[in-house]
């Protein structure tokens, strides 16, 4: 029987699964860093105050990163180059969602504009980040060598999304409802289309080097495609609604390190 916990299990037990599986999580989380870090040093004069948390969620970021190639090493791997239809965040990129890598390169400072598209941006992709995280959480917490990984990245995507909420509510009351709610539904429309080709991708992927009969690729296949029609036809209200989070001000403090994975 398929479920998420025997399918992550067989990707883990596998050197070659787990290797593309580290590295297209260290890849996007790095660039999560990247683009974080210049949105920090880019932030208007008059949002000056949001630097140290956007600062905080780069470098949080960044050590995932670090942790999911301390994983790696930890069996003797290296990362290997990440296939560009599994690139998560270009492919959003290229449907127009978020800030795209040629303004962040730039030394302008972004406009009040840019920031509302950023955290928009960020509280659909970290609900995503913060469910996924919350399932391996619940199915390998525990796991020898990915339960301490996991549980500390899931807290800090749940402190990701908490800060979305926090500030996109704040900019709300302060007038830019309308914007907000335009920018989030595009968003979330977009990242369910970019998120069940990526799917597709990486399952076609691990299928080939675990070898799994036709059937069950094709019954993964088709999981995925039904979730995306849910999602496509109702599940994306889930992501743009904003509520008080019970985390408050959750990027409000110093970084927590990962000596133990950097």
């Amino acid at each position: 029987m398929l479920s998420a916990r025997s399918l992550f299990q067989e990707i883990v037990d596998h050197d070659d699964s787990f290797q593309l599986f580290c590295s297209i999580a260290a890849s996007g989380e790095s660039q999560g860093g990247w683009e974080n870090a210049r949105i920090a040093a880019l932030v208007p004069d008059g949002m000056r105050d949001l630097a140290p948390k956007i600062t905080r969620h780069g470098a949080d970021e960044d050590k995932h990163g670090r942790i999911f190639n301390a994983l790696l090493r930890k069996r003797g791997l290296a990362p290997v180059p990440v296939p560009p239809e599994t690139d998560y965040t270009m492919l959003l990129e290229r449907r127009g969602i978020g800030l795209a890598h040629d303004k962040l390169r730039r030394e302008e400072r972004l406009t009040e504009r840019d920031v509302l598209v950023y955290l928009a941006h960020s509280r659909v992709t970290e609900q995503r980040a913060a469910d996924q995280m919350a399932l391996l959480v619940r199915h390998f917490g525990d796991h020898p060598e990915v339960g301490r990984a996991v549980r500390m990245i899931c807290n800090d995507e749940d402190n990701h999304l908490a800060y979305c909420h926090e500030e996109l509510l704040r900019l709300a009351r302060a007038g830019h409802g309308p914007a907000i709610r335009g920018v989030l539904r595009e968003s979330a429309l977009a990242e369910i289309a970019v998120h069940r080709d990526v799917s597709l991708a990486v399952m076609g992927r691990m299928g080939r080097l675990l070898r799994w009969p036709a059937p069950k690729a094709a019954a993964l296949a088709a999981g995925i495609r039904a979730v995306h029609a849910h999602e496509r036809f109702a599940g994306w209200h889930r992501m743009v609604d904003l509520r008080e989070p019970q985390r408050r001000d959750a990027l409000g403090g110093p970084p927590v390190t990962a000596p133990e994975f950097a």
